[in-house]
């Protein structure tokens, strides 16, 4: 293509000039087709033409785009929040949702709510954020404070507020030869405690957590019983919890909401990518019935406003995708098809000598790459393996998300999938066939 005046990720790439979806797969302007395995970063979980989501969009252009939420609401964003509530991980309680752009708006968002309720509280000591490594939660300047991913964050450093950082639970890392799953389970959130005595309880905000790490460290649950005593920990301290839900909420992981697999409640929860499947730009934060009735029964405002919240193109898009996810069963297809993509990962790569750990949940799997299996030692960063595996399977024809750093910010090297809840049997084989090939295209098995 001629040169371009979009300032993009890459300033020397040469991207393929996107015209069309078809389903689960992406057109370029020379007519390849590419089996989208990444939904972009988790987006598109409907693939790229769903006629339910796309008429829901076009009638709302006909009737309304946008007005201010300082002097209106409108009818698909009372609608979709409706539904959210509705569905939310039992202990919410009845809350409400507000509405932002992206994910990085939600967790800022999300992060001054809970100032804003410990002050309406009568507790403005409260401050500190306690946030887990690695993880990420947006790149606005407060999101990525919060992410504890140190090759993102390092050239911003000096701009960057306050946030003390836990270890994620990573047991193919941390967990000890002859440590159970539930030791490790309590160990690891117990770090939490340990950290919340060492700023002082009354100090403490609140913690941030996504349900399973998403791009940073790849697709990694936590061990069974983590978060119910995280859930724990937060309510002897009187911290908020806020969940991150952003890549593994929506149907990612098999449920609407990745925490209902953990038996508990979020305070406050993010979401985005499945919320839209890339539609329409679009993100929620939901707050549960104790921080709303908090704020009401103080100033009865939401002191953190943005324009473009409750856009009701957007709203009527998301609320089209989430009635299309119930109404065609696709979460039981999301179960159905991550049980094959599991096994298939599992039967491709469990012996290969450069795949130290495979590690997932619903349709949110990863390969993690290592130079040498018996010691776990991974690649050097700057031998770009995950990009390179990433590369060739795009050039065979198939999009996954290739991410490095999932070590420590710098080291480590990852392949994420994140296929469509429509996804076929077939179009799942194509994938593992896909990665199987392009694995070798870069390591030698």
């Amino acid at each position: 293509m001629s040169q371009s005046s979009i300032f993009h990720r890459d300033l020397n790439s040469d991207l393929p000039v996107v015209v069309a979806g078809d389903g689960n797969f992406l057109i370029d302007a020379t007519g390849k087709r590419y089996l989208d395995a990444c939904g972009g970063a988790a987006v598109s979980c409907l693939g790229h033409d769903h006629p339910k989501v796309r008429e829901a969009i076009k009638a709302q252009v006909d009737k309304l785009a946008f007005a201010h939420t300082g002097s209106f609401t409108n009818q698909p964003a009372e609608d979709l929040a409706a539904h959210l509530v509705a569905r939310a991980p039992k202990g919410t309680g009845a809350g409400r949702v507000m509405y932002l752009g992206s994910g990085s708006e939600a967790m800022e968002a999300a992060l001054k709510l809970a100032r804003q309720y410990c002050l309406e509280k009568g507790e403005p000591e409260r401050r500190h954020i306690i946030a887990r490594k690695p993880s990420y939660h947006g790149n606005t300047l407060g999101a990525l404070a919060t992410g504890g991913h140190a090759g993102r964050r390092a050239p911003f450093a000096p701009l960057l507020i306050e946030v003390n950082h836990i270890d994620a639970p990573y047991p193919y890392r941390l967990q000890h030869d002859s440590e159970g799953d539930a030791d490790f389970a309590v160990r690891m959130a117990n770090l939490l405690e340990e950290e919340i005595q060492r700023l002082g309880a009354e100090t403490v905000m609140a913690f941030v957590a996504e349900p399973v790490v998403g791009a940073s460290l790849g697709t990694q649950p936590a061990p069974a019983g983590y978060f119910k005593r995280i859930r724990e920990i937060c309510d002897q301290y009187g911290v908020l919890f806020i969940a991150d839900e952003v890549m593994s909420g929506m149907g990612r992981t098999g449920t609407s909401f990745a925490l209902e697999q953990e038996g508990i409640a979020a305070d406050l929860t993010t979401m985005a990518k499945g919320l839209g499947a890339g539609y329409q730009p679009i993100a929620a934060v939901m707050a549960a019935q104790k921080v709303v009735d908090v704020i009401k029964a103080g100033s009865g405002k939401l002191w953190n406003g943005h324009t473009y919240m409750s856009h009701a193109i957007a709203t009527a898009g998301a609320l089209a995708v989430q009635q299309v996810i119930e109404n065609e069963s696709l979460l039981d297809n999301v179960i159905a098809r991550g049980k094959q993509l599991e096994a298939g990962l599992r039967k491709a790569f469990a012996q290969h000598p450069h795949v130290g750990d495979i590690r997932g949940r619903g349709l949110f799997w990863t390969i993690e790459m290592v130079a040498d299996r018996a010691t776990k030692a991974p690649f050097d960063p700057a031998d770009e393996i995950a990009p390179k595996i990433g590369a060739a399977a795009k050039v065979r024809g198939v999009m996954t998300y290739p991410s490095q750093g999932c070590i420590d910010g710098i080291n480590g090297d990852h392949v994420l999938l994140a296929p469509s809840y429509t996804s076929s049997e077939a179009e799942i084989e194509q994938i593992l066939e896909t990665l199987v090939h392009a694995v070798s295209d870069v390591v030698r098995g």
